[in-house]
C-alpha cells in the first residue's frame, strides 16, 4: 500500500518533471527563434546586395550571370539552415527523450518494488497470480525495449537520409551553375 508521503512524493516528483520538460521544450523554441532571426537578417542583407547588383548590370548576358551565381550559394544556404534545423530538433528531442526514460525507468523500479512488496505479502496459493504478474512485467518491458531499439533505428535511418538528401541538393546547386555558364557561352 503507498502511503500518503508516497502519493505527495510522487506527485511532487511528476510536477517536477513536467516543469523540467516544459523547460528543455521552450529551450528548443528559443533556439529555433534564434536561428530564424539570424536567417531574416542575413536574407535581407543578401536581398539588399543582390537588388544593387541587379541595378548595376550593363547588360542581359551580366544579369544572367548574377541570377546563376546567386543559384549556388542559395541551396547552400538553404542546407545550412536545414541542417541547424535539424540539430535543434534533434537534440532537444534527445533532451526529451533522456528525461522521459528516466522518469519511466523510476516509476518501473517503483511498481517493481511494490510488486514485490505484494509477493511477499500475498497469502498462501497465489504463487500463480503473482508468477503471472511477473511474466506479464518481464513481456512488458521486453516490449518496450524493442519498441525502444526500432525507434532510435528508425531515428538513424531518417537521419542518415536527411544527411544523403542535404548533400545532393547541395552538389546539384553547385552543378547548376557550371552548366548554366557552358549554355550562355
Amino acid at each position: 500500500m503507498l502511503t500518503a508521503e508516497q502519493v505527495i512524493a510522487t506527485q511532487k516528483a511528476n510536477v517536477e518533471t513536467a516543469l523540467d520538460l516544459a523547460s528543455k521544450a521552450f529551450e528548443g523554441v528559443e533556439k529555433l527563434v534564434e536561428l530564424n532571426m539570424q536567417v531574416a537578417k542575413a536574407t535581407m542583407g543578401d536581398a539588399a546586395e543582390t537588388a544593387k547588383a541587379a541595378i548595376a548590370a550593363k547588360d542581359p548576358q551580366e544579369l544572367l550571370s548574377l541570377q546563376a551565381g546567386l543559384l549556388q550559394p542559395a541551396a547552400e544556404k538553404v542546407a545550412a539552415y536545414s541542417r541547424h534545423l535539424y540539430d535543434i530538433a534533434a537534440s532537444t528531442n534527445a533532451e526529451l527523450t533522456k528525461a522521459m526514460e528516466a522518469q519511466l525507468g523510476d516509476a518501473q523500479k517503483k511498481f517493481m518494488a511494490s510488486v514485490d512488496t505484494a509477493v511477499k505479502n500475498a497469502p498462501a496459493g497465489t504463487e500463480n497470480a503473482v508468477a503471472l504478474v511477473k511474466s506479464a512485467m518481464a513481456a512488458a518491458n521486453n516490449a518496450y525495449e524493442s519498441v525502444h531499439k526500432a525507434a532510435k533505428q528508425a531515428a538513424d535511418v531518417a537521419e542518415a537520409n536527411f544527411q544523403a538528401m542535404t548533400n545532393t541538393a547541395v552538389k546539384a546547386a553547385q552543378a547548376a551553375p557550371k552548366a548554366a555558364r557552358r549554355t550562355a557561352a
